[in-house]
């Protein structure tokens, strides 16, 4: 009944096996990779008849997760998967970047691939099981597909790069000092086409050396993907891209120069109306019939891309007027808003963005449920991209996949500084808003927020700055951009992002319009994007140099460390004593399991009362010492007297005084202060007390000198 095809290599200490034929058979293709006891399924679908007047090829990327695949049931009223996380969402685009330059130009034909993880040991990360998996499915469709790719993840430890480190190495990478990065590298057979990183202060021969090392280790999952469509893939899809060239020719003619005046205005803005009044210009020259042809949008793209790639290419110069290597002009400034715990405004260019920083307490924390299990975060990122930040009116929407992505490479640039939360006890939300964006504005969001959370106080280990290179390659001849804008994003060939301090790169992402770039381009772009970094840093270093003050706003918080065998008091039956601190001071108090409580509020008289009722419960009394206590209860025989917290001792009555006293009634009454010292416990653990030791008018020991 089934036609099954399936390969197994050995790869990094796990096998890798590739299968088809037997499941999704309606799809174009369907495989399922399995590494250790992770399967991912990946189904491709493509539309055979082309999406009439898009200028874009259609295709979607889907990635999910099912809780069934790691023996869990989902949380929530409905138990059951629901809107996307945002690690579906970002693997999503992980699968998707390295993928779509690698269609034939000119295919518009609908495409879906569809991930879906079946199986997770909770050793093997999905994602690039998942990766694999889509190349696989891809290459077998018939589609006009020019892989298959192949993909690694890459970690470093003790100087020596480790091929697939485990999911359990990557969750701690931030409590782990050993591990030094957890890196995602995609590519062809002889090429890279993604990298994706987070890294701490890696030297940019180190990150270089983890993306050859990643590029060399997938080269057994390329081959095997060639060997399974051997004898598994489909017929290839017959798609001929249209031909224009004569529609461009008259495009050309009619139009190169205006769009080349067009192109020479620096500001941005006025060269958008200039470039659209130059597209108004060629249609009006052009006959009725041509001014109708469908290809007519991909003439005129074709036409500012080649102004803009040939002028940089022959002269060096960009369109703003830099050479090469310059940054644009950058404006730093923090504490711009009275009353959030950390803000700055981070200007680079015509890109823009408030960077605000709030401080909260362990209640504030991020609770994440994942195959993996449930886990807390402390530190979060989140990216705002409003459409008036480009001068459009657009609908106001929740975050998008763009904004989720760029708000966790902005994350993973600056996770690498935190302190660790034994030294700053604090939940850190950074919001970036950005307000003007010509290019790069995840970087800008590296920069606001490193300023930003220094200017709440935040003692972070170095400051953090980031910059986009870009890539113009023709053939042989190519150039590297510092600092690129939004229009040299849209027609160059590479938006390669570089985040770091002055010690190394916390952060790469790469993003390949081409069929892949070489280690040299690579290496050139990395010494580049240091020399960028450099002077960013500079820059950021005339608005703050160090951590501010702490925000008087911000809640402080004290830790101290109990007994685990006190937890059960400060906690108590039902929460009841921890509730009864809480409610007398005033302040937030948390305790894990460790013994580590967290003492929050932004009144230290309310911080200094919650500890002292915690220290009544979990403090010894110590043998010897001297206490000050209240009579609470007269009897024949002595006084009780509470002298530690709420602990009671008995002085008994021949230890009231030097001399005989009767009855204690005759030298106390109840609510007395006295001065007692402990002499120490009896076989029973009871406390004995004793007065007469003690001075009561000076509180100091009387000594017997006989």
């Amino acid at each position: 009944m089934f036609k099954e095809f399936k390969q197994s290599i050995e790869w990094g200490g796990e096998t890798l096996t590739l299968e088809t034929g037997k499941v999704a058979r309606q799809a174009d293709a369907c495989v399922i990779a399995t590494l250790g006891e992770t399967s991912v399924l990946c189904a491709v679908v493509f539309e055979k008849k082309p999406k009439v007047g898009f200028d874009f090829f259609p295709l979607t990327v889907h990635y999910q997760e099912k809780y069934y695949a790691a023996g869990k049931i989902p949380g929530g009223f409905f138990k059951r998967e629901a809107r996307p996380t945002e690690k579906e969402t970002l693997t999503s685009r992980l699968i998707d970047r390295p993928i779509r330059p690698l269609f034939v130009p000119g295919f518009k034909h609908e495409t879906q691939v569809i991930c879906t993880v079946l199986s997770h040991d909770l050793e093997n990360d999905p994602d690039v099981v998942a990766m694999i998996a889509a190349s696989a499915a891809l290459t077998l469709s018939g589609a006009p597909f020019r892989g298959p790719i192949g993909c690694a993840r890459v970690g470093f430890v003790d100087g020596e790069y480790t091929l697939n480190p485990s999911c359990d190495d990557m969750h701690k990478l931030r409590e782990n000092p050993e591990q030094r990065l957890d890196l995602i590298v995609a590519g062809t057979k002889d090429a890279v086409m993604m990298v994706e990183s987070e890294a701490y202060e890696l030297s940019e021969a180190e990150m270089l050396g983890a993306v050859k090392f990643g590029h060399d280790a997938m080269q057994p999952v390329i081959d095997m993907i060639i060997d399974l469509a051997e004898g598994a893939a489909n017929d290839m899809f017959d798609f001929q891209p249209a031909d224009y060239s004569e529609l461009y020719g008259k495009v050309e003619k009619v139009g190169e120069k205006v769009v080349r005046v067009a192109f020479a205005i620096t500001d941005k803005q006025e060269r958008t109306t200039a470039i659209s009044a130059a597209r108004d210009t060629i249609k009006a020259a052009l006959s009725e019939e041509d001014r109708d042809d469908s290809q007519l949008g991909n003439c005129f793209k074709k036409l500012e891309s080649a102004v803009v790639r040939g002028d940089v290419i022959k002269t060096g110069k960009r369109i703003d007027g830099r050479d090469l290597t310059t940054v644009r002009q950058i404006v730093s400034e923090v504490g711009i808003l009275p009353r959030t715990h950390g803000s700055a405004l981070f200007t680079r260019g015509e890109t823009q963005g408030l960077v605000v920083t709030t401080l909260g307490t362990g209640d504030d924390e991020q609770m994440i449920d994942a195959l993996t299990g449930t886990y807390r975060s402390n530190f979060m990122l989140h990216y705002n991209f409003p459409s008036y930040s480009v001068g459009e009116a657009g609908r106001m929407m929740g975050p998008g996949r763009r904004e989720i992505g760029h708000g966790k490479l902005a994350w993973r640039a600056l996770q690498a500084v935190l302190p660790a939360a034994t030294d700053f006890p604090y939940t850190v939300r950074v919001v970036s808003e950005i307000t003007e964006s010509n290019g790069s504005s995840s970087m800008a969001s590296v920069c606001g927020g490193s300023l930003s959370m220094m200017d709440a106080g935040v003692p972070l280990k170095s400051a953090v700055a980031g910059v986009a290179m870009g890539l113009i390659l023709e053939g042989d001849d190519y150039a590297i951009l510092t600092d690129i804008l939004g229009d040299e994003d849209h027609l160059g060939d590479m938006d390669f992002k570089v985040a770091g301090t002055e010690a190394g790169i916390t952060s790469l992402q790469m993003d390949i319009k081409v069929a892949g770039i070489t280690a040299d381009i690579m290496e050139k772009a990395l010494d580049q994007a240091k020399a960028g970094r450099m002077t960013i840093l500079a820059e950021m270093g005339t608005a703050l140099t160090g951590a501010g003050d702490f925000s008087i706003h911000a809640p402080r918080i004290e830790t101290m460390n109990v007994p685990a065998d006190k937890i059960r008091e400060v906690i108590g039956s039902g929460g009841k004593v921890i509730r009864e601190i809480v409610e007398v001071s005033g302040a937030k108090v948390d305790i894990n399991d460790d013994g580590v409580i967290k003492v929050a509020s932004a009144n230290a008289e309310s911080i200094e009362k919650a500890m002292a009722m915690i220290n009544e419960i979990v403090a010894v009394p110590e043998a010897g010492k001297i206490y000050t206590g209240k009579v609470v209860k007269l009897m024949d025989f002595g006084a009780f007297v509470n002298f530690f917290g709420k602990r009671d001792g008995l002085v008994h009555v021949s230890q009231l005084a030097n001399e005989r006293v009767n009855h204690p009634k005759d030298i106390l009454t109840e609510g007395q202060e006295v001065k007692v010292k402990l002499m120490g416990f009896d076989d029973r653990g009871k406390v004995r007390l004793s007065m007469k030791v003690v001075d009561q008018e000076t509180g100091e020991e009387i000594k017997n000198d006989g």
